[in-house]
């Protein structure tokens, strides 16, 4: 009886596993998988990328020999010689945090790196990159058995500590933790039903996924661009998309693009002008963000591109939304530019979900793109002569 119920339980799980899709050790052995994977699981809160700059640069190599770094550390790979200049721009930055100050009871307390909501802080794993290595630790909370009523709900970021499991201040020194160490949140890749992943820092290691499959698709294409792939820092928390200003100032480019995350308004919840992207509908476009009003000669384009190639594209307007496109348009006298977003839900927490679909048309798009960009159609758009 007992055997028959191990075999009737591993068909049971066996079909649930076939119905939602390939077996995880078939995706698992995908290459964009393993991309994703690595991409998202290590640490890089703003100005602390160094772990997420060595992958992009060692993936780069593959494709180009031309990689250099500007002054605050974000990474460009250029492939061609002659033509337009066109950047891709994705940040390799995720929201993180900063040691603030450590208690004499061995708790320490945080301070937030960019735009998380309070509501996403409290009893999550993070990581603290000290002068010894990473440190495991956790948002502690007030037990729910003697939490007093008015603590009930939501918990102010103020109210958070972080727990090593250190007994005191002298504890965290021999850690080798001390004020000013990047702190990291912690979540391990999934493979979800329908061809959709699970992981921390989507924003923005996406984008980074989608530029380096960018570059290997184009690495021994022949088009009419010089194309930039600039792998930015501090763009989280960052009014001034530094890393963006800053390449941009390098690289003088004739057109940009930036690859982010898009807002998918699909969960209960939100009203239904918060956003209008969907998980699944494929590659989105901003419209209109706090930091860009894009080109509207080069929205015309991707449109037209999209269109001719059949990918779905959706098109969004999020106030509360901004990115590394917005230095760029700024860059000498002015730079059309537009971003390419990949849906992702619950962006600014520990966890947030993609689409693989979104990711390949994504990356379909931006090839296509490239190769219809020329001299003349950079020139159009450029053009303000009426």
């Amino acid at each position: 009886m007992r055997r028959m119920f191990s075999c009737l339980l591993s068909f049971c799980l066996a079909s649930q596993i076939h119905a939602q899709g390939p077996p995880a050790s078939t995706q698992d052995a995908d290459r964009v998988v393993q991309l994703l994977k690595e991409l998202t699981e290590v640490p890089g809160p703003p100005g602390y990328e160094e772990a997420v700059r060595k992958i992009m640069t060692d993936r780069m190599r593959a494709f180009t020999d031309k990689i250099s770094y500007d002054g605050l550390g974000s990474v460009i790979a250029q492939q061609g010689d002659a033509g337009p200049r066109i950047m891709l721009d994705a940040h390799m930055d995720e929201l993180g945090g900063m040691v603030r100050r450590i208690r004499p009871d061995g708790f320490i307390s945080m301070e937030m790196l960019g735009y998380w909501l309070d509501r996403a802080l409290p009893d999550q794993r993070w990581v603290i990159i000290g002068s010894k290595g990473a440190v495991p630790a956790v948002t502690d909370i007030w037990d729910a058995h003697i939490a007093p009523h008015d603590a009930q709900g939501q918990a102010q970021r103020q109210e958070l500590f972080l727990d090593t499991g250190a007994r005191n201040a002298a504890d965290v020194a021999a850690l080798g933790i001390s004020p000013g160490d990047p702190v990291a949140p912690v979540s391990d890749f999934a493979i979800l039903a329908n061809h959709r992943y699970l992981a921390k820092a989507w924003d923005d290691r996406v984008g980074c996924a989608v530029m380096l499959e960018v570059m290997r698709r184009l690495a021994k294409a022949v088009h009419p661009n010089q194309v930039f792939y600039v792998a930015t820092v501090q763009e989280e928390g960052s009014i001034e998309m530094r890393g963006a200003a800053t390449s941009a100032r390098v690289i003088n480019p004739d057109v940009g693009f930036g690859l982010e995350v898009g807002i998918p308004n699909d969960v209960p919840g939100p009203g239904p002008d918060a956003a209008q992207e969907v998980l699944g509908g494929g590659p989105g476009m901003m419209l209109y963000t706090f930091s860009e009003i894009p080109n509207r000669k080069l929205v015309a384009y991707v449109k037209r591109v999209a269109a001719d190639l059949h990918i779905p594209l959706q098109f969004d307007f999020v106030r509360g939304f901004g990115d590394d496109a917005g230095a760029i348009k700024l860059n000498g006298s002015g730079v059309p530019v537009t971003t390419v977003l990949v849906p992702a839900r619950s962006t600014h927490a520990h966890n947030g979900i993609i689409d693989r679909g979104d990711f390949d048309h994504t990356v379909d798009l931006m090839v296509a793109l490239i190769h219809n960009l020329d001299a003349a159609t950079v020139a159009a758009i450029k053009s303000f002569n009426p």
